[in-house]
């Protein structure tokens, strides 16, 4: 049986994109319908746990599973001595892979967290008793976790993009009417998704079948596939549902470890980590030390823009906090000089959290720019405007489009940013001094090539398929309205199944390029698919007509243009002096990032970034024992973390921002609402206070320390 099924024209009424819509899965997942990585119901299922080492050095002197092997439940312990072994001289979709992953391969121990056993019993319970009672020696070796400013045995990575340079800083410092030259320090920090990381492998009919929760099932398939030697076809990652993820989803020691198991005991296997746990082994945002220096004409033009960032690294892999490339793109000066610095140390290898780069970056900048302005006394928009670039500071490319000074425009006017007193310290409500303080973002938007599918249905549906991730985003649901309006269909219409390495390469949900890229492969899809129906007789079989795209050829064809989203912070305060309590009372921002396609998900993203942002102000701060190496408080009693209580009104919008000569027009926006808050806020408390700091986060007992050196008491 055959049936028409042609697309129908959009009307203002079947109107997809720029319409708030409500996400497709919402009610299954407030039902409990939508079934996480941990949840997925198996027969036979084991259960695996991993057992971390407690030395921060040295090496695996004897391993007692002996002692376990016989507890109740238990099926097996792997180790060094006796763990399938691993390739790791590959590259995936995203580089080398991470020495971390490459589980039980040497009795090495770089780090404390170090995964040196897998326990695997019947039940999750049986498992971790015996992990709990695993007996491991050590020959323990001297470790060194230390990481500040002054490391003499700093060095600059062997990336060519680590330093970039134009004219000559020290001089045009030395010819500046102002300097400024100031150290800000942001500290370790971790992603603490709500949903912890879990993954369970399987053999089904000679394919390996994995269900986790990941960033990117096509990237997690690729680096198993060529981990364990197996032909790409042969494996299967599916990642329906992911409750956060901000960078540390990818491939973990956790999905490795289930492979290993269920390869050893042909049966499906779950590991699943702990809160404490996923600090330990699924990365974090490294320290980072951050020298600003600025020189400026008196009437605030930049002559010199140096900003030199440093950040520890371990000692298996660099890895670079690329704090020092906002600058790269948002001030002109006539001398321009960025510089990235690593230094290793005992401790796990950090990894991209949510704005890498961008959001410690600008904590940096953005402070220091407002000190910059203070000294001038100059506003701290005027001077930003003043700095305004005409085309990339250091590339010299054109923007895609770029309207950051609207933001600034439109934000000030929401904001009443002209009843402000410059002067500090003089606004006071009862025992609380109130400040109000700015600052810039910015964010790049990329797009990375991506394969999609789009099927006409014999029952006048759509069906698009595609290896995209859902990590809370709204996703779905944007891909849902951008395929309905390129089929010019209602949104009811369109079924988006996603988080599936079969559906072919698609890029991963990071670095704010995941909905541009999958919405560029849907729309050619489509836009194919509609071609086809077009010429066709209007008779659509029982398996349907599938139009396949990919995408590479076309982002080969796009301009070389700086690619941003931009947007501007704006935050007021009440500081007690007395107890050092900072209360952020307001929060605006307005952004400029391209097309939006759904308002409602799209402002709770930018939402939940900035109450990130004011997370990392005032709160987020992973403290290490130097005798040990270890957490301090791994867990969420120890970690705060803000949440929307924290902020009585918070608003987020965006200004109109057209961009001519792009095919989608879509800018990243999951994470320019971090980048520019923290540094707003302790703008306003120096507005507040008179004092500036250059330390996160906010503590009470900096705010007391630094009221005390005001005062001389």
């Amino acid at each position: 049986m055959t049936t028409t099924a042609q697309p129908t024209a959009t009307t203002a009424r079947h109107r997809s994109v720029g319409v708030a819509h409500t996400r497709v899965e919402g009610r299954d997942k407030v039902t409990g319908a939508a079934r996480y990585a941990s949840e997925q119901p198996f027969a036979n299922l084991a259960h695996g746990w991993l057992v971390l080492s407690t030395a921060a050095r040295g090496r695996i002197r004897a391993i007692g599973e002996e002692a376990v092997r016989t507890m109740p439940g238990v099926l097996a312990v792997l180790h060094s001595g006796n763990a399938p072994r691993v390739l790791t001289d590959y590259v995936s979709l995203l580089g080398p892979p991470d020495p971390t992953n490459a589980l039980f391969q040497h009795d090495r121990v770089p780090h404390i967290g170090w995964p040196v056993a897998l326990v695997v019993a019947e039940t999750p319970e049986q498992a971790r008793e015996a992990a709990e009672a695993l007996v491991v020696e050590y020959e323990v070796e001297p470790h060194d976790v230390a990481f500040h400013a002054d490391r003499p045995d700093s060095y600059v990575p062997d990336d060519g993009n680590a330093v970039l340079t134009k004219g000559d800083l020290e001089a045009e410092l030395a010819a500046s009417a102002v300097v400024l030259d100031a150290t800000y320090t942001t500290p370790e920090q971790h992603h603490s998704a709500m949903e912890p990381h879990a993954a369970t492998a399987r053999w089904d009919g000679g394919r390996l079948d994995v269900l986790d929760a990941n960033q990117g099932a096509m990237w997690v398939a690729d680096e198993l596939a060529k981990m364990f030697s197996l032909d790409p076809s042969s494996v299967r990652v599916r990642s329906e549902h992911i409750g956060g993820a901000f960078g540390s989803k990818g491939l973990r020691p956790h999905q490795v470890a289930a492979v290993m198991a269920a390869t050893v005991l042909q049966r499906p296997v779950r590991v699943a980590l702990t809160r404490r746990q996923t600090f330990a082994v699924t990365g974090y945002r490294s320290p980072t030390a951050q020298r600003m220096r600025l020189g400026a004409d008196p009437d605030g033009r930049l002559r010199a823009f140096g900003h030199e960032a440093l950040n520890l690294t371990s000692t298996l892999r660099p890895f670079v906090e690329t704090s020092a490339a906002l600058g790269r793109v948002l001030y002109d000066a006539r001398a321009h000089h960025t510089a990235h610095r690593l230094v290793d140390v005992d401790m796990p290898t950090p990894t991209w959290m949510r704005a890498p780069g961008e959001a410690p970056g600008s904590f940096a900048v953005e402070s220091a720019l407002d000190e910059l302005a203070e000294r001038l006394d100059m506003d701290p928009i005027a001077l930003r405007a003043r700095n305004e670039p005409t085309v990339g500071p250091l590339s010299g490319l054109p923007f895609s489009s770029r309207d950051l000074l609207g933001c600034f425009e439109e934000g000030a006017r929401r904001f009443g940013w002209a009843e402000r007193d410059p002067r500090p310290r003089l606004r006071r409500e009862g025992r609380w001094l109130l400040g109000t303080g700015t600052a810039a973002a910015t964010y790049p938007s990329g797009a990375a090539p991506s394969t999609a599918s789009v099927t006409a249905e014999a029952d006048g549906t759509f069906t698009v398929r595609i290896s995209a991730a859902d990590v809370g985003t709204g996703a779905r649901t944007a891909l849902t309205l951008i395929a309905a309006e390129a089929l010019e269909v209602e949104p009811e219409r369109v079924a988006v199944r996603i988080g599936d390495s079969d559906f072919g390469p698609a890029w991963v949900a990071g670095g704010s390029m995941g909905t541009r890229s999958w919405a560029l492969a849907v729309t050619s899809a489509a836009a194919e698919l509609r071609g086809r129906l077009a010429l066709g007789d209007g008779e659509i079989p029982p398996e349907g007509i599938t139009a396949h795209t990919d995408t590479a050829g076309l982002l080969a064809e796009l301009a070389k243009k700086e690619r941003h989203s931009f947007g501007a912070q704006f935050a007021e305060v009440a500081v007690d002096p007395a107890t050092g309590e900072i209360r952020v009372r307001r929060m605006l921002g307005i952004f400029a990032a391209g097309r939006i396609i759904n308002p409602l998900t799209a402002r709770s993203q930018l939402v939940g970034g900035m109450v990130w942002g004011l997370s990392m102000a005032l709160h987020e701060e992973a403290v290490r024992d130097p005798a040990s190496g270890s957490h301090i408080g791994a867990d969420f009693a120890g970690y705060h973390v803000a949440a929307n209580a924290d902020v009585p009104v918070i608003e987020a919008d965006w200004i109109e921002d057209p961009v001519p000569d792009d095919p989608v027009g879509l800018k990243g926006i999951g994470e320019i609402g971090i980048v520019g808050v923290a540094a707003a806020i302790s703008n306003a408390v120096w507005h507040a206070t008179g004092v500036r700091h250059r330390d996160l986060p906010l503590r009470p007992d900096r705010v007391l320390r630094a009221e005390e050196a005001r005062t001389g008491a």
